[in-house]
């Protein structure tokens, strides 16, 4: 690879943490950058699907992913007032022959947890939040509010859906409100409620949705619970919520719900907020990755694990082509940029038909589902086989060939 490239992370989520543990196994001189204090338990319960697995699996961490993980039987959809059972996708046995990878749940907080063991020590400057970046030559440099600065061959935005480094690339324009919020909640259980199947379940409603699925190997059951509205909410992780805001927003839905909602101490809510695909993400030795390139809607249960491979793909990127950041950032967004895209798109797809506001379309839906479930099973309900068979491990670049 010849001299080590010097590559600053903006950012200290998910993504951020994923691609500089990616980044250091691969010899890269990297340096993380977050704004909070601490690495931090933040978020709820989170779905890692067969394809970011598998990318986990190639950082070294599947052994850690699997002590702290719920390993789902099948994801199933069900009517929000009678429970009857609309499709079914069965996980646990078949994910592994099909996709080369279990489904797991988990807790955000016990993944992160987990990424940022890769981060090497020394590397992670807290406390330092990024005011912009710039360009000088052959060098990028990011600028802090502290008034400190740190050059590198690259930055790489990962600070999320409203990204200091993508306004600094690309202008200020504020994300979209879908018109869609959600409240998100765990609860602790000694034993496992009869009340709560081990799947994913997906509680489909009139303009709402409610998924429920287990997280910490049993001992919680996380709740996200989505519901349009024409009032703004704050896209954010911890903007409070309260249990009775929750049980009244979904009055009359199934008791099984009822009996889970009202365990609820601690609820929060957030906006659901997206942008349109872009075309490209890099400028010159910047660019972009995770929800500042690509934010979408989490009904493909795709936000993390899109940031995930995001992250593996560009260390393997630039670990192919040496010290030519511009061909690297070329093979890094032809990889990336049609299959998040897409994804972006069909998780948009997903919530309107979640949500068929009245009883015949609701129906309607449901006999399709119904329909395509007798031919294939994984051909129904969310419909994300092709997300999960995708291998992220498997992205060979193509190096420029020396003059």
């Amino acid at each position: 690879m010849g001299r080590k490239l010097r590559i600053g992370v903006i950012g200290g989520g998910i993504g951020g943490v994923a691609l500089t543990g990616a980044l250091a196994r691969q010899g890269f001189d990297v340096s993380i950058f977050e704004r909070a204090s601490a690495f931090g338990d933040v978020g709820a319960g989170i779905q890692m699907t067969p394809n970011a697995v598998k990318v986990l699996e190639a950082l070294g961490i599947g052994d850690g992913l699997r002590s702290m993980a719920f390993l789902p039987q099948a994801i199933v959809g069900r009517n929000w007032d009678s429970a009857k059972e609309i499709f079914r996708t069965p996980l646990a046995e078949e994910c592994p022959r099909l996709y080369g990878a279990p489904f797991y749940h988990v807790h955000r907080a016990d993944l992160h947890q987990l990424l940022a063991s890769l981060v090497p020590q020394g590397s992670a400057q807290l406390s330092t939040a990024c005011s912009g970046v710039r360009q000088e030559g052959d060098v990028a440099v990011a600028t802090f509010e502290d008034g400190s600065e740190f050059e590198a061959d690259l930055i790489v935005g990962a600070d999320g859906v409203r990204s200091i480094v993508r306004n600094a690339l690309f202008g200020e324009e504020a994300p979209r409100f879908t018109g869609n919020m959600c409240f998100r909640a765990v609860v602790p259980f000694d034993t496992a409620p009869e009340f709560v199947s081990p799947d994913s379940s997906f509680w489909l409603g009139p303009k709402a949705h409610v998924v429920t699925y287990y997280v910490r190997r049993g001992a919680a059951v996380n709740i996200v619970a989505v519901t349009e509205t024409a009032d703004w909410v704050e896209e954010s992780w911890n903007a409070p919520s309260s249990r009775e805001e929750l049980l009244t927003t979904f009055e009359g839905w199934h008791s099984n719900l009822i009996r889970l909602f009202e365990r609820a101490d601690s609820v929060f809510k957030w906006g659901l907020f997206d942008r349109d695909p872009m075309t490209a993400w890099s400028k010159g030795r910047v660019t972009l990755l995770g929800d500042a390139a690509h934010p979408m809607l989490p009904f493909l249960s795709q936000g993390a694990a899109m940031a995930i491979e995001d992250g593996y793909v560009l260390a393997r990127s630039l670990a192919a082509h040496g010290t030519d950041v511009a061909a690297a950032l070329c093979d890094y967004e032809a990889e990336r940029l049609p299959r998040t895209s897409r994804v972006q798109i069909e998780s948009r797809e997903r919530g309107r038909t979640y949500h068929m506001p009245s009883v015949f379309a609701q129906k309607k839906r449901d006999l399709v589902y119904k329909f395509k479930s007798y031919l294939n099973p994984h051909a129904s309900g969310i419909q994300a086989d092709w997300v999960y068979s995708y291998n992220a491990a498997d992205f060979q670049a193509h190096p420029v060939a020396a003059a």
